[in-house]
């Protein structure tokens, strides 16, 4: 079979689905970040593969198969996974002014500038493996379903549906209007084929795959769409050693990652007035960082005694600045141990969540000889990871004592820690010895309130209309502050003054995109101020709203999100899963179910949804409806809890809306059962 490559413009290119001609293969570009291979020891045998290689063979006709399936077989056996690099697209891949994709309505168009703003290479993890963040986050699972979901979208009519099934495209489906018009699950495993390894295996099948949250639901904005969340759990950090400071100015904060959404920690840090001091192993998401304009190539060591002196001299200049150690953070840790350094905040964003593959480095071993020694030795590579945690963990006990606050940033560092039988327990299997940030910062002081990371992106791709949703959005944000009860007045402040500065503050990657803290109201006004603008002419074409999944309402996961439910309820998922279907019949333009994100595979359930606003009274339907439910549902959810900040919130919602009414609890005094339980 000959192949070919003709030159065609993007237009039919993204529109054209599997190519009627092989393409000639795609040589692997070593100029971007590649996934780490996937080990595949003691997980497949031949019949496995067999299998593996009919699943990819399917999206192809039967001539072109002599030739695929030796290269996808190649690819199994070198990566532990089939990309299908041949039929990567030749175009850019980027996000465009929404006008040129060729699609037969708007709603369509903006979610494929969504996914190919996910596979940017200034915004992916891994590009060319279809990987947006966290090692293992994918869009899709090969180029193939990639190729195929463009087309069916440059096809799609209101009057259909796209259902996405873990990547695949399933098909077109009848639908209406008011239907969103794509559905996607990523990795809804029954649950007990739901562990790491059952991940490994069903992945490298080709059935499915995990979509993080904001990855495979086609709403990641870069490390931008977690700077702001991080800049607020640092901000109220700080408010818990010194609640007269509005600031970190002096203070030290010592955490690790640089790759995916661990990277914002490096701007926030800044914002905040801190000395951050951040380990990554990785040479490659130095470089990207570098790249991206948030950190400055000057400021990366190799060596932790001169960064050890550079941050003093920075914290007795009160200067705001950001730090790199290019290496082990265990390393870093124990020397600031060994120094007695007064280290104030502390935590740890690897990608323990993916523990498995490379998301977190054992010491002694650079990131690329840790990446050979997963590939040939998976078990000796996990003892090694397990030892580094323990010595880890021992660093930061002993600077805890001195009196760091440490917490854990949802990362699965304590699960993974205490697994590992690091002495992180304050009672073995029952309560570790540091605490989520959702438990003692976002949880009471964001989520309880209704304030979580609402965001929005700008479909023309120009920055004008980016600066004009900024300008709305503080117009928006001072009105409301003048009528907030005082509880939420710190929250709206710390918001107002982020919006005013995001130009300066955030660099553009990507999209034309911004994110803020909102709770429902403050999410509706903002929306139909922003309807109302594109109604008017004011913003020049329509916008994506959505948010990330770690919010009030989207996810359960009891290590992150709902860490701070006391009731017994922490580890059930039906809040997340009413949140999606209440989304889809309310104005959603797309909803997604993911089983994994953040903490890892198993271990949470995660809903999203993207909703693109054209200036229409539809619109203006759709984000009355669907924002107060998207917040709502989780409020109700937390006020049953117990939760007092959401009990106050939830009778506040009620006030506003006459419709809503929302089952509150009755308190129980404790003492009187604490004592009915004493007695014999």
């Amino acid at each position: 079979m000959s192949t070919t490559t003709v030159e065609i413009s993007f237009r039919e290119a993204i529109s054209q689905g599997i190519p009627e001609q092989l393409p000639q293969p795609c040589p692997r570009d070593e100029s971007v970040s590649h996934a780490p291979k996937r080990n595949l020891q003691g997980v497949f045998d031949k019949e496995d593969e067999k299998l593996a290689l009919q699943n990819a063979l399917r999206y192809f006709p039967q001539e072109w198969h002599n030739i695929l399936a030796r290269e996808f077989l190649q690819e199994l056996r070198s990566y532990g996974r089939i990309y299908m690099y041949r039929f990567r697209p030749r175009y850019a891949m980027h996000a465009r002014p929404i006008d040129e994709y060729p699609a037969q309505c708007a709603a369509a168009a903006s979610i494929m500038l969504m996914i190919q703003n996910n596979l940017d290479p200034v915004v992916a993890k891994h590009p060319h493996e279809l990987i947006t963040y966290g090692g293992n986050g994918a869009v899709f699972q090969n180029w193939a379903q990639y190729l195929l979901c463009m087309k069916y979208l440059s096809q799609m009519t209101e009057y259909q549906t796209l259902v996405m099934y873990s990547g695949h495209p399933l098909g077109l489906f009848p639908s209406h209007p008011k239907a969103p018009r794509v559905v996607v699950t990523n990795g809804m495993m029954i649950p007990n084929h739901s562990s790491k390894r059952d991940w490994n295996y069903y992945n490298a099948l080709g059935v499915t795959q995990y979509g993080q949250m904001t990855a495979g639901s086609y709403m990641y904005i870069g490390p931008q769409g977690i700077v702001h969340g991080t800049t607020i759990t640092l901000l109220n950090a700080g408010r818990m050693l010194d609640s007269t400071k509005e600031d970190l100015r002096g203070k030290l904060f010592v955490t690790s990652g640089l790759g995916g959404m661990s990277g914002a920690q490096a701007l926030a840090g800044v914002i905040t007035g801190a000395v951050t001091i951040i380990g990554e192993i990785d040479p490659d998401a130095v470089d990207q960082r570098v790249t991206d304009g948030y950190i400055v190539r000057a400021n990366v060591y190799t060596d932790a005694e001169t960064l050890i002196s550079r941050a003093q001299d920075a914290m007795s200049k009160e200067e705001a600045i950001t730090l790199i150690y290019q290496g082990n953070i265990v390393a870093l840790w124990e020397a600031l141990a060994e120094r007695n350094i007064e280290v104030h905040l502390g935590s740890d964003q690897t990608s323990l969540h993916n523990i498995d593959d490379l998301g977190y480095c054992p010491i002694g071993y650079s990131f690329e000889e840790a990446a050979s020694l997963l590939s040939t030795d998976k078990e000796k590579f996990l003892s090694e990871v397990r030892a580094t945690l323990r010595r880890h963990v021992n660093a930061i006990n002993t600077l805890s004592a001195r009196g760091m606050y440490f917490w854990d940033y949802g990362n699965a560092f304590l699960k993974e820690a205490g697994e590992a039988e690091a002495d992180i327990w304050k009672v073995r299997g029952k309560e570790f010895k540091y605490p989520s940030y959702v438990e003692d910062i976002m949880g009471p002081l964001c989520f309880d309130y209704g304030f979580g990371p609402y965001r929005w992106v700008c479909c023309s791709g120009t920055e004008k209309d980016l600066y004009e949703t900024d300008k709305i959005a503080e117009e928006v944000l001072l009105g409301l502050y003048e009528i907030a009860d005082e509880e939420i007045k710190p929250q709206l402040r710390d918001n107002i003054k982020w919006i005013q500065n995001a130009r300066i503050d955030i660099p553009i990657v990507g999209s034309k995109s911004r994110i803020l803290y909102a709770d429902a109201v403050g999410r509706v006004e903002i929306a139909l101020a922003m309807n109302a603008a594109i109604r008017s002419g004011r913003i020049s074409a329509p916008i994506v709203l959505g948010r990330d999944h770690h919010d009030v309402s989207g996810t359960d996961s009891p290590y992150r999100e709902t860490a701070n439910i006391y009731d017994g309820s922490r580890y059930t998922a039906d809040m997340a899963v009413h949140n999606v279907i209440g989304d889809s019949f309310r104005g959603a333009t797309w909803v997604s179910l993911h089983n994994g994100g953040g903490v890892g595979w198993g271990e949470v359930i995660n809903g999203g949804f993207g909703m693109c606003i054209d200036g229409t009274e539809q619109a203006d339907q759709n984000i009355k409806m669907m924002l107060s439910w998207d917040v709502n549902n989780g409020i109700a959810r937390r006020s049953w809890a117990r939760n007092p900040h959401a009990v106050t919130t939830a009778k506040h919602a009620m006030s506003l809306d006459p419709h809503l009414t929302i089952t509150i609890p009755e308190m129980t005094d404790e003492s009187f059962l604490d004592n009915l339980l004493d007695q014999k």
